[in-house]
Formats: structure tokens, C-alpha cells, sequence
């Protein structure tokens, strides 16, 4: 881990070190484990934090790190969504997608997959046969992103992005390789086509390296550990499997303002690999059951009604 490396970071635009005053950190939680799909092992990244810190994001998991033996790489079945968009970023491994609105394909070391669920949408999610007959590592992570209402119910759509298409930066020192998947960073533009506004990076911060970067203050700002030791903010420490919040939430009523970068550090002997995220909070009620992501319990009652009459999209014939 991971599968984008480039040998001379020092070689790739660079962030400078921001002026403003940085973000604190409010908390470090470790993620439970679980299961999910048929089977296959993850890290429930947001599942300690108050939903009001996480907006607009729902839940984050990380997949493995597993090196499953031959016959043992799992997936999920056919399933809906509504309301939200999944994104799919695989660390290492190889993954296949498939969904009732004709996307579809395989992502692979680096590469990500983004699906906007929007009004309904059925998909699975599986390694492919020769995987599972061999086996082999798999990690990844799976993010799902809020809607907005207005958008809610928008034509579902896909996006591959592969590993060549990710922005690579790094900061003032060259200590921290940056894959920029979605969103700004510094003026840098990742190529994920975000219905929600966001950041989502995926960084590699060398040995005793310290990484600061520019953080947009009306974002919120989590970081999740998926490796290696260090510290969050000025001191507190965090290690793989936990999350840490930074204060500010897009400067809403009753919560703590944003300072404008947001800083990490790997500890001297060990590398930090951690996945940044943020995003500007929409701030309306959230009604989550299941595949489904809505503003009220009755938008719940309906997708549920919607699905069961077929009406968030067929499996195609031949994966029937």
C-alpha cells in the first residue's frame, strides 16, 4: 500500500505551508469492525462521530486490508440506493461494478468509482472471478456523500476515475505525496465530479514529515487514519483504524469557527498513510435506513415502496 507512488515528490506541484491560523482538533475516536456485503471485513470510519460533525457525509468504511486466500474474495449483491452518491476508491485490489442505469467496470490500484445514486439505482459490487478462484490483497474504501433534497432525486450517473486522472501533489518539503481524487486543494483541481461540494484526498506522509495544508473554512474537516502512527493538529495522537474531527463546520450556528489549514504529522520511524476529507455541510434533516438516504421518514417509506414496484431500475438480463 498504496498503488500511486512517484519516486521524487519533489518532482510534482507543491502546497505551500498556509499563513492562517490552523484548525484544532476536537477528537480522536477509533472506528468499530465490521462486516458488510457477504462477508468481506471493514473499519466503520464515522460510526463513533456525531452526524452533526460528519455533514454531508454519511458513512465511511474501510475495506480490509485482507490477502484472502483462494476462494475467499467477497462483494455485495444486488442492492438500491437513493439519495446519496457511493464512492469507491481501491487502495489495492481489484474490484467490478455494476449498476441497472448501464454503468459499470473495474477499478483497480488507485483507481475510483463514483456513483450518484440520485433518485434510484440498483448496483452491485463484487471482485471478479478470477479473483475470488486465486485470491489476493484488497483494500479499499467505500464513502458515501449526502445529497442535498433539491438533488435527491436527479438522474443517477457513474464516473470511472482512474489512477492517471488523480491530481499529485505534494507539500513545501516534498515529506507527503498527495493524490487528490475530488475537489481544490490550493488551486488544484482533483477530477471527481461532485454533486455535493467536497474535498476527498488520499495522502502518504513520509516518516517525521509534518503536512499542512489549506483547508476551505466553510468545509469541515475529518481525517482517517488508514495506517501508520502520528498526530492531528499541534499533539494529539492518532494511529490506523481512527478518526480524527478538526474543529469548524462551515461556520453554523452554534458550532466552533474554521481556521484555515488543517495539519498532520507522521511519527519518526513509521509512515502515516491517511484519507483527508470535507465538505460544506447542507444542514437539513437526514433520514437514513438501509441503501436509503432522505429528508423525512415518508421520502423513506416511499423509496422502500418505489423499489419494491421496480421502480429504482432492473438488473440487467444477463447478471439476472
Amino acid at each position: 500500500m498504496p498503488a500511486v507512488t512517484v519516486e521524487n515528490p519533489l518532482t510534482l506541484p507543491q502546497i505551500q505551508v498556509p499563513t492562517g491560523p490552523g484548525r484544532k482538533v476536537l477528537a480522536v475516536e477509533t472506528a468499530p469492525s465490521g462486516f458488510e456485503g457477504e462477508g468481506f471485513p471493514v473499519r466503520k470510519a464515522l460510526a463513533a462521530i456525531k452526524p452533526q460533525y460528519l455533514d454531508p457525509f454519511v458513512m465511511m468504511d474501510q475495506m480490509g486490508e485482507v490477502d484472502y486466500a483462494a476462494g475467499e474474495p467477497k462483494g455485495t449483491p444486488w442492492h438500491p440506493h437513493r439519495g446519496f452518491e457511493t464512492v469507491t476508491y481501491m487502495i489495492d485490489g481489484v474490484f467490478d461494478h455494476l449498476d441497472s442505469n448501464g454503468g459499470g467496470g473495474t477499478i483497480t490500484n488507485g483507481d475510483t468509482q463514483w456513483m450518484t445514486a440520485g433518485a434510484g439505482i440498483l448496483h452491485k459490487e463484487a471482485p471478479p472471478e478470477w479473483l475470488v478462484q486465486q485470491g489476493g490483497l484488497f483494500h479499499g474504501i467505500q464513502l458515501w456523500v449526502n445529497l442535498p433534497g433539491a438533488k435527491k432525486m436527479i438522474p443517477p450517473q457513474y464516473q470511472d476515475i482512474g489512477r492517471t486522472s488523480v491530481s499529485l501533489l505534494t507539500n513545501h518539503d516534498g515529506g507527503a505525496l498527495i493524490r487528490l481524487i475530488a475537489g481544490t486543494l490550493d488551486g488544484h483541481v482533483g477530477p471527481g465530479n461532485t454533486q455535493t461540494p467536497i474535498t476527498l484526498l488520499h495522502a502518504t506522509i513520509a516518516p517525521g514529515a509534518r503536512m499542512t495544508l489549506p483547508w476551505r473554512q466553510d468545509f469541515n474537516a475529518l481525517a482517517y487514519v488508514l495506517s501508520g502512527t502520528g498526530t492531528a493538529g499541534d499533539s494529539a495522537p492518532v494511529e490506523g483504524g481512527q478518526l480524527a474531527v478538526f474543529e469548524g463546520f462551515g461556520n453554523r450556528p452554534g458550532l466552533a469557527t474554521s481556521g484555515e489549514s488543517i495539519t498532520l504529522t507522521a511519527s519518526p520511524k513509521q509512515t502515516l498513510e491517511v484519507i483527508l476529507l470535507g465538505g460544506e455541510p447542507i444542514g437539513e434533516p437526514v433520514a437514513h435506513y438501509g441503501p436509503f438516504v432522505m429528508n423525512t421518514r415518508s421520502e423513506l417509506v416511499q423509496a422502500f415502496e418505489d423499489y419494491q414496484k421496480g421502480l429504482l431500475g432492473v438488473i440487467p438480463a444477463e447478471h439476472l
